[in-house]
């Protein structure tokens, strides 16, 4: 296999092979440059043919290709570390042997590089559903954020007590979860053209244990354009995160967009369980801005909440307690540092930016919309 990747590295990395990589990767920092070009010309234009194109080749597979392609490269990665540290321990580690491995990786990553923000990357840089919708986004007062938090009580208020245990457990089939995410987003592009969504392509994460460790609920890969899942997670919030990563899929790369998208399609969902995942979420991200301006005000709101809410905090809690380990806040540094990196400067704070869009959705359209 080190022969074979050998092989075909030394091929791709020709002289008019460096050029092309580095002369796309120039073209692709100078576009994010021009949100307006890239709302009109890549996330309207370009990125729904390769996403469609993406879903339709990988979609029908009823396991994640993407996660495949992911456990061959960190295969590769510790097989060349593994040949490195060989190297080094016999003393052969020779300033010519260090140059063609530097070589190598920087053509790789500038490859990564490439094949990431063409196939999806770019839409970190575009105007957005705010635009779409004509938002007007704008600081909010706490006020507004306890009118916010007050109608979202209610609705998970609601929504808690029209769940029972066998709508719940229905949804630990994959099939019927995966099925059902699609449904909302097929409901949502009713009213919302721009939520429009076929072919399906979500699935459970091969690495949803790892991910526990890692602290991820699920991930877009756009390499092969399919939403993954942690299915381990409680059930009560599976829902709401495949519709968060189909918001990624339709062509949104913010974090706060993709919790707006999903929140969008889940809302008119007619299952009780979906909505409830969603108000869930929204509840939690709302309640928590809450709690830093006023926490008595917050404090308030939790001791109000539904018994069924109430329990389900309490089992989120125990699950992210029992996988709680070193390893995740190293991780989640990484992390945070690639959202910033990627026109998201609140790191992984911009997940609760969606606080900012319900308000002014709120707003614009009244508590009904909620």
């Amino acid at each position: 296999m080190q022969q074979f990747l050998g092989s075909v590295l030394e091929k791709a990395m020709r002289a008019w092979s460096w050029i092309l990589v580095i002369l796309l990767t120039v073209l692709i920092k100078f576009s994010s440059l021009y949100p307006g070009f890239i709302e009109r010309y890549y996330s309207n234009g370009v990125y729904p043919v390769i996403s469609k194109t993406q879903r339709f080749l990988f979609g029908w597979i009823p396991f994640s290709v993407g996660d495949l392609i992911y456990g061959f490269f960190i295969l590769v990665i510790l097989v060349k570390t593994c040949q490195l540290v060989r190297v080094v321990f016999k003393k052969k580690f020779k300033r010519q042997y260090f140059l063609s491995g530097l070589k190598q990786i920087i053509f790789f990553f500038l490859l990564v590089y490439v094949f990431f923000y063409l196939f999806w990357g770019l839409n970190y840089s575009r105007i957005g559903i705010a635009q779409q919708l004509d938002l007007k986004m704008k600081t909010y007062t706490v006020g507004e954020l306890d009118t916010l938090v007050r109608v979202l009580e209610e609705r998970l208020n609601r929504d808690a007590a029209l769940v029972d245990g066998q709508q719940r457990d229905s949804f630990y089939k994959k099939r019927n979860l995966f099925r059902e995410s699609d449904e909302a987003y097929r409901l949502g592009a009713r009213r919302y053209s721009f939520l429009k969504y076929h072919p399906r392509s979500i699935k459970p994460s091969i690495f949803s244990y790892a991910g526990n460790i890692l602290g991820f609920q699920g991930y877009y890969n756009p390499f092969s354009g399919e939403g993954q899942v942690n299915t381990t997670i409680p059930v009560f919030m599976q829902p709401y995160v495949a519709c968060h990563e189909i918001g990624h899929q339709v062509g949104y790369g913010k974090e706060n967009e993709a919790n707006f998208a999903g929140f969008l399609a889940c809302r008119l969902h007619p299952s009780p369980v979906f909505r409830y995942s969603v108000y869930f979420d929204m509840y939690n991200y709302s309640i928590t801005e809450l709690f830093r301006a006023d926490s008595v005000k917050a404090k308030i709101y939790l001791d109000s909440l539904h018994p069924q809410v109430k329990k389900d905090y309490q089992e989120m809690r125990r699950f992210f307690r029992k996988y709680k380990n070193p390893i995740e806040p190293v991780i989640m540094w990484f992390y945070d540092k690639y959202l910033e990196a990627n026109n998201q400067p609140a790191g992984k704070r911009t997940y609760n930016q969606v606080v900012a869009f319900l308000i002014a959705y709120q707003k614009k359209f009244g508590n009904e919309s909620l």
